[in-house]
């Protein structure tokens, strides 16, 4: 993968004398939809695909959180098709104002729906109308039937959203649920199922983890709902029901951690017309996990609710540790990031009118929520705290250790960077830097190993790729605060050859490399570094993967050649391709494999033509899908305890075909 820089293309005067009035376009019903699609689902990747799913899925939750729901099923059939049911209302049906039936108004055309005021939903979590429409417009076929009064209604569309009909009325109640969950006697509700239109999407594979993780998520938020996920394709199927709430969130997310408080911190209020719904726990490790939602919605990016939340967590904190004398009057107050180290947090609110900012939700706007949020947990955790004097006492204790550590690091911080002053800010002795000095055309090769990082160091293109070997075990940051990480005699070049700083220091815009690639061996020891330096990123430097900037790279692990022809394979199934297609086209048998064992069997060459060759190479870019969960492997792979490790390996053993790639 690689970013070329977009060509000037000179502007002509003939090239602006061709625009002209036949030049506008207005884009009839949904075209638009199919027209432009990451506009309305954000890409057409398998994101954009799970996306449909989820603009059903939160339409049953919104009946949900009305409180006229209480069951849900997904099911992924075998041919690629999904369907979703609910026990709510049910869509309205009969004439609408424009002359249509309410039901294709509803799935015909865009910005129509109940969520805008209009009576139909005080707590939703879409306002823009376009959910159901635009997974009709990306549909090869879609079947909608609605369950009201004992009334079975249903109306069909095809080739991305055209009715084949109009809406009639067929069967009842025994139609409506035939082939549900045989407990489940529907007396309402809507069932819509879909296919994906494989000429829009990448791909039409949905992935089960990606659809447990989520609705787990909806269940948790929304305790007493029951939802149930079947797929069709591997014959499996989860129920998800939750009384707990977000109580049983932060125990999900810290069932493989030593905790400090046994019972988590619970509040609950409606403050005027939002909803304020908190639980947390400490655990004994650094890392803060604060997942916040807005009316079901994840915001990634926080916003006024979690603000809130943060002074509330710091000021209560504070001041019971001082009225119980665990801080005493000489004592500096502790920071937000004190007694941040080891929280896991679940902040729900569910308000009337969500203000987010931009098209994606991730940041919650609206200022009164902040004043709610935070006058409900101050309360909940001063009132906790005073029944369980034990908790506070240990959770001061950590923030106050989590205070020393910040200090230490502080002078660690200050001493790598008083050090690069004096030497001119000089780089790392063993950095190979690049002449490109623009951080969007310029990449650094982490490489393991002097040896690789030689042969990297010869076969790179020095005018925009640098090379920065490592050497020796590099450090579990998982299990160390930032002091230790400023100590370590591996990382800390890292650090100063990136130029961002870390930590609350840490400035993405001053980022030297905009393309970071791992580079380690093809074998389990170079997973497993690639795995040490993908929690140092992690934890200490998202930014670098929320902005795309990290990646792995994926050197071959053979190589196939008859003398003249040579071809590399990544693994046993490209080799024994490679094998048979040379050994056909060149009627011999002199076709040899070679099996590279580490990256210092490759020579300059052959490192730049299969690995660091920007037309040849494989880059896999990393993400974070969700947060929750990539925290929770992370916690469990790489931290202090043991059993859950050895669960998990336990757990995924099965899926093992190759342990050596």
């Amino acid at each position: 993968m690689t970013v070329q820089p977009a060509r000037r293309q000179r502007r002509t005067k003939a090239a602006g004398s061709d625009y002209t009035a036949a030049n506008i376009q207005v884009l009839e019903g949904l075209q638009a939809v199919r027209k432009r699609p990451g506009m309305y689902i954000g890409s057409t990747d398998a994101r954009g695909l799970h996306q449909l799913v989820w603009e059903l899925v939160d339409n049953s939750i919104d009946e949900a959180m009305a409180n006229v729901a209480t069951r849900m099923e997904v099911t992924i059939h075998a041919d690629g098709s999904v369907e979703v049911v609910d026990d709510g209302r049910g869509i309205p049906v009969g004439k609408h104002a424009s002359g249509k039936d309410a039901l294709e108004v509803v799935h015909t055309v865009l910005h129509a729906g109940g969520k805008f005021g209009g009576g139909g939903y005080k707590v939703s979590g879409g306002l823009h109308g376009v959910g159901v429409s635009v997974v009709n417009a990306l549909s090869t076929h879609l079947r909608v039937e609605v369950l009201r009064e004992g009334k079975r209604w249903l109306q069909e569309y095809t080739d991305g959203g055209k009715p084949t009909g109009k809406v009639r009325q067929s069967g009842g109640r025994a139609e409506a649920n035939r082939g549900l969950d045989p407990t489940w006697d529907r007396r309402s509700g809507t069932r819509t199922i879909f296919r994906p239109d494989p000429t829009v999407f990448e791909t039409l594979d949905y992935s089960w983890e990606t659809l447990t993780t989520r609705l787990r998520e909806s269940a948790y938020l929304n305790k007493g709902l029951w939802i149930r996920l079947v797929d069709h394709r591997a014959d499996r199927e989860k129920i998800f029901y939750f009384e707990g709430g977000v109580t049983s969130f932060v125990r999900h997310l810290n069932r493989r951690r030593d905790v400090l408080n046994a019972r988590p911190i619970h509040v609950e209020r409606l403050v005027d017309t939002t909803s304020v719904e908190v639980a947390l726990q400490y655990n004994d490790g650094f890392a803060e996990t604060v997942l916040a939602f807005a009316n079901n919605i994840h915001t990634v990016d926080g916003g006024t609710h979690v603000t809130g939340f943060r002074a509330a967590l710091t000021g209560s904190l504070n001041d019971w540790a001082r009225k119980a004398g665990v801080l005493s009057e000489r004592d500096t107050n502790l920071t937000g990031d004190d007694v941040r180290e080891g929280l896991t947090a679940v902040i729900s609110v569910k308000l009337t009118d969500p203000q987010f900012e931009g098209q994606t939700k991730a940041k919650l706007g609206n200022a009164d929520v902040k004043g709610a949020v935070q006058q409900v947990v101050a309360d909940g955790i001063i009132q906790h705290l005073e029944e369980n004097p034990a908790d506070g006492r240990r959770i001061i204790e950590k923030s106050l250790t989590a205070a020393r550590a910040r200090e230490a690091a502080r002078k660690a911080r200050d001493l790598v960077i008083r050090k690069g002053a004096l030497d001119g800010m000089a780089l790392p002795g063993k950095l190979a830097d690049c002449q490109e000095r623009d951080p969007a055309r310029s990449e650094l090769y982490i490489v393991e190993g002097d040896s690789a990082g030689g042969s990297a160091k010869q076969g790179r293109d020095r005018r925009f790729q640098a090379v920065l070997p490592l050497r020796g075990k590099l450090l579990n940051v998982e299990k160390a605060r930032l002091d230790r990480v400023l100590s370590s005699e591996n990382i800390r070049p890292l650090i100063i050859a990136l130029g961002a700083g870390i930590g609350d220091q840490f400035d993405i815009g001053k980022l030297r490399y905009h393309r970071i690639c791992l580079l380690s061996d093809a074998d389990v020891d170079g997973a497993h570094i690639s795995t040490l330096l993908l929690t140092f990123f992690y934890r200490h430097m998202p930014e670098v993967i929320e902005s795309g900037y990290l990646y792995i790279c994926q050197p071959p692990l053979f190589r196939v050649s008859t003398g003249k022809v040579t071809r590399y394979a990544k693994d046993d199934k490209e080799r024994d391709q490679a094998v048979k297609e040379l050994s056909r086209e060149g009627k011999t048998k002199n076709v040899s494999v070679q099996r590279f064992k580490g990256l210092g069997e490759m020579n300059a060459e052959q490192l730049w033509e299969t690995t660091m060759n920007p037309d040849t190479r494989t880059l896999l870019q990393v993400s974070v899908g969700d947060a929750a969960e990539t925290d929770e492997v992370f916690s469990t792979l790489m931290g202090e305890r043991v059993e859950p490790r050895r669960d998990f390996i336990r757990g995924e053993a099965r899926k093992v075909r190759n342990l050596d790639f």
